[in-house]
């Protein structure tokens, strides 16, 4: 007993140790600084912790003058953010498409009342009757997303723990396809985010327009604002040049997103905080394509109207005209006062959220501005953190002493030992949970192990009443465990 005691706590210490050169770290902003050092002065002093993010980029509008700066760093190496680095910007585009909507119906192309059936006359279902209007301030009743299967479902799924890409495979014919089996709700009237809704809306007025939504949005809006940083990316091999480097709050580096039925709703879209002080300030002054998509024409909340894409929410006697956006590790912001002509765009390279900096900077206070948050409500990312990373270890060393155990259930046991730390590593949130928990998991697993080895020579491969069975539930746990690691891994 002593011997297996010494083995087991020897065994424990050393992959402890070895755990500490691998335990997450949770993104940080650094003091690096590049551009207006006023501006990144100010907005270091509004950021209330700096634990949970890489860098940012900002740009101040005001007075007709734009500043910019960058703050921390845009990837792991260290390199600076700067006013031209890509970002991936999430759900800003959507003000985009809105804009394009108002742009066409000033052009004499589209009506707003328009139904979405006779601007794009593929869509054939009951979801043709939506008005343009209605897409563009999520007043349609459709849904946020149309999942259409059990492969979508368990892509979503997925995607929102393991940092994947939710919108892989979604082009413009599934997402056509997928507005033939949908049927407004009952809540049609009433706003209700809708990506899907706004993907329709600018694929039909691409349709109408006998182009393709990139090249649409590319002719009527960014060549004129000069917003020429601001792409499509289509797949990971077109990944912009010296981009920043997205990270969620374990640290790992997410997917890019992508599906191009979902460009109109801003997947797939990366600018720089140079471009999206153009949009902002040309908008606020009125003078860009499609500028009255900013003007408030439907209730949401008691403090909140939208137009089309816009926002616009009272903080106090000032009213914020704004839309922000998020992917997996990105963060965006945009928005202005039009009483002042003060605006400003903020991106930032993880999982937290950037909106709060952006209302300061715009004058307001930090009562009414709100606090950052996480990608995820923090209790789900800080349970799988320390439920991941024990439960192996801990498990394994309760089977291991367990005098009825075979070695079937052991081998199961060992495996899923190394497969939930990597688990809880990959996919805690460990920007609300201190990284050198991880360590102790690991020493758990490897004690587990160390038992686990020291008995196997005398356990029996098989000990259960209905062996056929317990070789059924090890071979299901055995795939399982190379299901998720496959899937960690890719």
């Amino acid at each position: 007993m002593r011997k297996t005691i010494v083995i087991v706590l020897v065994a424990g210490v050393v992959a402890g140790l070895a755990g500490l050169g691998l335990m997450p770290r949770q993104p940080r902003l650094t003091a690096q600084t590049t551009g207006d050092a006023d501006l990144a002065a100010a907005a270091r002093a509004v950021v209330d912790d700096p634990a949970g993010y890489r860098g940012l980029a900002v740009a101040l509008i005001d007075g007709g003058q734009v500043r910019t700066a960058g703050l921390g760093d845009r990837d792991r190496d260290g390199n600076p953010v700067e006013s031209d680095t890509p970002f991936e910007i999430g759900s800003v585009p959507k003000v985009l498409t809105g804009m394009l909507l108002a742009h066409q119906a000033d052009a004499g192309a589209v009506r707003p009342d328009d139904t979405l059936g006779a601007t794009w006359p593929a869509v054939t279902g009951a979801a043709r009757e939506v008005t343009l209007a209605e897409l563009a301030s999520h007043r349609s009743g459709l849904p946020r997303v149309v999942l259409s299967s059990v492969t979508d479902w368990a892509r979503l799924l997925w995607a929102n723990y393991a940092a994947g890409n939710p919108y892989a495979g979604q082009d413009v014919d599934r997402v056509r396809a997928a507005a033939n089996d949908q049927t407004p709700g009952d809540g049609r009237g009433k706003v209700s985010y809708s990506n899907f809704g706004m993907a329709l809306l600018g694929q039909a007025l691409a349709a109408d327009a006998g182009t393709g939504y990139p090249e649409l949005l590319d002719r009527e809006l960014l060549t004129p604002l000069g917003m020429t940083a601001t792409i499509q990316v289509t797949g990971s091999d077109a990944l912009p040049a010296e981009r920043a480097e997205g990270a969620t709050g374990s640290g790992r580096t997410p997917d890019p997103w992508t599906g191009t039925g979902y460009a109109p709703a801003g997947i797939g879209y990366w600018s720089t905080v140079e471009d999206l002080a153009r949009l902002v300030a040309a908008t606020a002054a009125g003078t860009a394509p499609g500028a009255d998509a900013r003007d408030p024409r439907f209730d949401d909340t008691e403090r909140t109207r939208i137009g089309y894409g816009w926002f616009t929410t009272r903080y106090g006697d000032r009213e914020i005209t704004w839309h922000n956006g998020a992917t997996s590790g990105f963060h965006s912001y945009v928005g202005f006062d039009r009483a002042t002509g003060r605006g400003v765009a903020v991106l930032g390279n993880t999982d937290r959220g950037v909106e709060p900096i952006g209302l300061r900077l715009l004058g307001v206070p930090r009562d009414q501005a709100g606090t950052a948050s996480p990608g995820r409500p923090t209790w789900i990312g800080v349970g799988i953190a320390l439920l991941f990373t024990f439960i192996g270890g801990l498990s394994l060393l309760g089977t291991a002493l367990r005098a009825t155990s075979d070695r079937l259930t052991v081998l199961s046991g060992a495996v899923w030992a190394v497969v939930y730390p990597a688990l809880g590593h990959q996919l805690g949130d460990w920007s609300a949970v201190p990284g050198w928990l991880w360590p102790l998991g690991v020493a758990a697993s490897g004690a587990g192990l160390a038992l686990a080895a020291f008995r196997w020579r005398t356990l029996p491969v098989n000990g259960a009443p209905r062996p056929w069975l317990r070789v059924a539930a090890t071979a299901g746990s055995l795939a399982a465990a190379t299901a998720l690691t496959v899937a960690l891994l890719s």
